[in-house]
């Protein structure tokens, strides 16, 4: 995060106390903490007050406090805090005024304090009310409180505001790239000011590549916008999973003297998204394989360290994913500054709700809308310009950003439209999943005709944010997840937008570009199942898609299952961050790199039936075509009764994949066999090894599953020997329960302790299944699979040790040794 982090040393309360704005108030007895900083995920989950939406884990009203010295290079000068994301409802106070009150839990916020400040090395104090007693106000958990980091920026009178440089690459060849930096300038001064403004561009090894300077005279108490034209010779172009990063460095000189320099990163990159053709970045047709993902990391909450985003991230890259939705909100500035890293696309989404709100409780069949679940739709007309806007201020640079989302799945809002398609009557039994509209396109137009426009309407609200994203970028396109499109289309939703998302609509991409032929069309939140990806690779003019979702989030359980639901568990990785059977589908398909997983199941639970000559036949036929976000029940072990019948189900691109059973050949089969893309056979169980080798051109690849035995010993194992002392170093470490052979027992789970030495805390514990209540804070939990996570930061420098104890069955692992420093 760009400026001067201030994130140590904060105190907090959770709960409303009165005059804990004021300089004086005594905080001693306030709990002492650094930030980022989510009080919800220290909470237990609560059945009865808790809600199913945010995961049963409570809101409230907590206030934080910043105490800091003026000191000399803050006078005469103009001192700005970056609050990067507070949820939500956050009033923010210095030496007891309010400077602002902001309502937007997603959106950054900036305080100016200028002119509350103290004399030189006089105590200051900021404090920070956030109010979320609304705790069933998202249909996904939120977090509560300063979740993401804080930074101050000291600025001169003559100065480049926060957020005031953005550069573009308007015009780029292998051989040139054109670079326009826009430099905003700022004269506090009641005299004319001649200064010299200077860019210089820097590549990744550190090496000037060019530079310009402009001198500048400013009015007195003004304003002023300036633009930079250089060229890049020979550039190295930003690519996806590829990256190369530049970056702009502009510095204010007054009497040659540097008194403000201004950094930040950017990509040399071009992209066009063709109505017939698809998705182009730097010429090359590039199908998008992406995922939605909510801002949660799991055990952590909604303060989620960069290195828990890493490892996501990480392994999602590794199944072939190359981009990332942020369903539903902007996400923090360090996320995107990972994805530009990481060379991973970005649509950056900005509004789940517009005009009206969301039932939070029941997800898409609005019924009642209350104090408890009322959110930022009762601000968004007076508040959405300046959240949209300064998110794209923000934003601007990121080469990873490739859309812009103004929306997700608003139509369900403007409820007067929906039954124009037909979908909602009697014949079609609202299968809108898988039909055509029932109504033409002539009769849907006649049906939306007839209903009369409202002065908020969806159109004219879609038309208003897509004039202020184009007010401050217009070199992105503006997108929105569109739940019904037949009738976005007729609303005059759609033609606020460049590219016209389809939300699990996949049935009607065809009509969309018969209809509508001018505008591009993608998958913007689609099934995690091969039949959505099919749909894709068959029809050239769509870019691609984002798969709901890529990673297990918290909340949202009210539509999956009663108590102790906590979360949604349709991600290609759960909670923890462990991959589940639809991530190896994904990875086989999304990868050119040969790829084999293997998993079980006894016949009776499986998806299949034996015919009459013995083969495996879908119990309902054709049921692949219209598998939803739920990937059917598979184990990943070899433990069952024996003789007892059991279904082994390859996830493999290779052509054909040989299936053997303690060496024994059961037989070789073709992937064109299988119309549904997952290999089967039927098989009595023995006790041994089941395995499968898969060839692909000249490579083979193999995976296995043995029979376990009893637990024996407890593995550790972390990601990182070496961690910093940093709110964005930690490290994973991973138990996992094994039989004397070392193999994984994934059939029996215990409860494991964790003893820790050195300076470190643990930051949350979990087992990946989204019925774990355990507290995320604790140093115990009850394993899933055998195994779970436990998320370790450093406190001070020096050696930790882990172990982790099995009480009732006597076990003690080896200890797992990290090294902190600073």
């Amino acid at each position: 995060m760009r400026g001067k982090e201030i994130i140590s040393n904060w105190k907090f309360n959770l709960g409303d106390i009165k005059e804990a704005h004021l300089l004086s108030k005594d905080d001693t007895q306030w709990r002492t903490i650094n930030l980022p900083h989510d009080w919800s995920v220290e909470l237990p989950f609560n059945k009865e007050e808790g809600e199913a939406c945010t995961g049963f884990l409570l809101g409230g009203i907590g206030w934080y406090r910043k105490h800091f010295k003026t000191a000399e290079d803050m006078i005469d000068k103009r001192v700005i805090v970056n609050f990067d994301g507070i949820y939500c409802r956050s009033t923010i106070y210095c030496n007891g005024e309010m400077i602002t009150f902001h309502p937007n839990g997603y959106t950054p916020v900036l305080a100016d304090i200028t002119k509350y400040l103290n004399p030189l090395n006089e105590e200051n104090v900021i404090a920070v009310r956030v109010d979320h007693s609304r705790h069933a106000d998202s249909r996904w958990y939120t977090g509560s409180g300063i979740y993401r980091k804080v930074s101050m920026h000291i600025l001169p009178k003559v100065h480049i505001p926060v957020w005031g440089v953005s550069v573009i690459t308007p015009k780029i060849t292998d051989l040139l790239a054109e670079v326009e930096g826009n430099v905003e300038l700022v004269n506090e001064f009641s005299e004319n000011q001649d200064i010299e403004v200077l860019m210089r561009i820097i590549d990744e090894e550190g090496k000037k590549v060019v530079e310009e300077k402009q001198r500048v005279k400013l009015s007195e108490h003004s304003s002023s916008n300036i633009k930079f034209n250089v060229s890049i010779n020979n550039p190295v172009r930003w690519e996806v999973l590829n990256s190369h990063l530049y970056k702009a460095e502009v510095c204010i000189l007054k009497d040659n003297n540097i008194i403000q320099t201004e950094i930040v990163k950017f990509g040399v990159r071009e992209f066009k998204f063709d109505a017939d053709k698809g998705f182009f970045i730097n010429s090359k047709r590039t199908l998008i394989k992406g995922v939605c993902l909510h801002h949660d990391g799991g055990a952590v909450g909604a303060a989620v360290p960069l290195d828990v985003w890493r490892r996501r991230l990480d392994a999602l890259i590794l199944c072939g994913c190359n981009a990332i939705r942020t369903a539903h909100n902007q996400v923090s500035e360090d996320f995107l500054d990972l994805c530009d890293e990481l060379g991973i696309l970005v649509q950056e989404e900005f509004f789940d709700e517009w005009d009206n709100p969301k039932d939070k409780r029941q997800n898409g069949e609005e019924k009642t809308v209350d104090y408890l679940s009322r959110c930022y739709t009762e601000f968004f007309r007076e508040y959405a310009q300046d959240d949209l806007q300064n998110t794209i201020k923000r934003d601007i640079n990121h080469p990873s950003i490739i859309q812009w989302s103004i929306g997700n799945e608003i139509e369900w809002t403007y409820t007067k439209y929906n039954n124009a398609t037909g979908y909602f009557g009697i014949d079609a039994d609202g299968s809108y999943f898988w039909k055509l509209p029932p109504n033409d396109i002539d009769v849907i137009k006649e049906n939306i005709s007839k209903i009369p426009r409202d002065y908020y309407d969806v159109g004219t609200t879609a038309k208003k944010l897509a004039n202020w994203t184009k007010e401050m970028d217009t070199t992105r396109p503006i997108i929105a997840n569109c739940i019904l499109p037949s009738v976005s289309y007729e609303t005059g939703y759609t033609d606020a937008l460049d590219i016209v998302g389809y939300s699990y609509r996949r049935v009607i991409y065809d009509y969309g570009h018969t209809h509508y032929p001018e505008k591009p069309i993608m998958g913007t939140e689609n099934v995690p199942q091969w039949h959505e990806w099919k749909a894709v690779l068959e029809k050239e003019h769509i870019a691609g898609t984002f798969l709901w979702t890529g990673c297990d989030h918290i909340g949202e359980a009210q539509v999956q299952g009663p108590w102790p639901r906590k979360g949604s568990n349709l991600g290609l990785i759960d909670l923890a961050g462990f991959d589940k059977p639809s991530y190896h589908m994904f990875k086989g398909l999304w990868n050119e790199e040969p790829h084999i997983k293997i998993f079980t199941q006894t016949l009776d639970k499986s998806l299949y039936n034996l015919d009459k000559d013995g083969i495996l036949v879908e119990k309902e036929k054709d049921a692949w075509q219209k598998r939803l976000w739920f990937w059917h029940d598979v184990n990943p072990h070899w433990n069952y009764m024996s003789e007892e019948g059991i279904v082994v189900e390859v996830y493999s691109n290779c052509e054909e994949v040989s299936l053997y059973v303690n060496d024994e050949l059961v037989s070789t089969r073709h992937l064109n066999e299988f119309e549904d893309n997952i290999y089967k056979w039927f098989v009595p169980y023995t006790e041994g090894t089941v395995k499968a080798i898969g060839r692909k051109g000249n490579k083979k690849v193999e995976n296995n599953i043995p029979t376990t035995g009893p637990i024996d010993k407890i593995d550790l194992t972390t990601d990182k020997n070496i961690i910093k002392v940093s709110s964005d170093s930690v490290a994973h470490i991973v138990v996992q329960l094994v039989d004397k052979q070392g193999h994984p027992v994934k059939i029996v789970n215990e409860e494991l302790f964790f003893n820790i030495k050195g300076n470190a805390k643990i930051l949350g514990v979990d087992n990946g299944h989204p019925d774990n209540v355990q507290n995320f804070q604790n140093n115990s939990i009850v394993t899933s699979q055998g195994r779970a996570l436990m998320i370790l930061q450093a406190i001070d420098e020096g050696q930790i040790e882990v172990v982790a104890i099995c009480k009732t069955l006597g076990l003690k692992s080896a200890p797992c040794k990290i090294q902190a420093i600073r």
